[in-house]
């Protein structure tokens, strides 16, 4: 992962139909540890399997950790985000199957996902003083100008000034 800050202003340029994953889980009772932590801990094969394998789409990720653990993902298209979860052989599967048995209802951890699909045109980022970071990590990163957005209109893109009336 390049740390290298960049200054000057940039902007995420991702491809039509790239998705944002929200995926984690909430410790709701810590002092079961023998729950939450091999659901924490059965992320790792996961993101091992999908940067070992270009094929699936997975393009990038990024977690922090607190109660709610939280993991940001981005894929190529929901089409490979849904093929890699219902792959048999996959580790997500598994995983899955492990956690309906295993801890299922008795509270102690609990898990979400969120998948969202991006539209260039409607979306808005801004990096500055940043190393290359999220969507612009995980997809293409391209300069700011340095005027700001329109609503309605496409990244960096201004409305024509217009002169005052004399």
């Amino acid at each position: 992962m390049d740390l290298k800050v960049i200054t000057e202003p940039r902007i995420a340029a991702p491809p039509e139909g790239t998705v944002v994953l929200l995926i984690g889980l909430r410790i709701n009772k810590f002092r079961m540890v023998h729950r939450w932590l091999p659901v924490i801990g059965s992320m790792i094969p996961m993101l091992i399997e999908l940067r070992k394998n270009k094929e699936h789409g997975f393009l990038s990720s990024r977690a922090w950790f607190n109660r709610t653990v939280i993991m940001v993902q981005y894929w190529r298209s929901m089409d490979d985000l849904t093929r890699y979860s219902h792959r048999a052989d996959g580790r997500h599967r598994s995983m899955w199957a492990w956690f309906n048995r295993a801890v299922r209802d008795d509270g102690a951890v609990g898990i979400f996902h969120e998948a969202y699909v991006v539209s260039p045109d409607r979306m808005h980022s801004v990096y500055r003083n940043m190393p290359r970071f999220g969507m612009a990590a995980a997809t293409e990163s391209v300069p700011q100008r340095q005027t700001p957005p329109v609503p309605g209109g496409r990244r960096g893109q201004r409305e024509p000034r217009r002169r005052r009336a004399a």
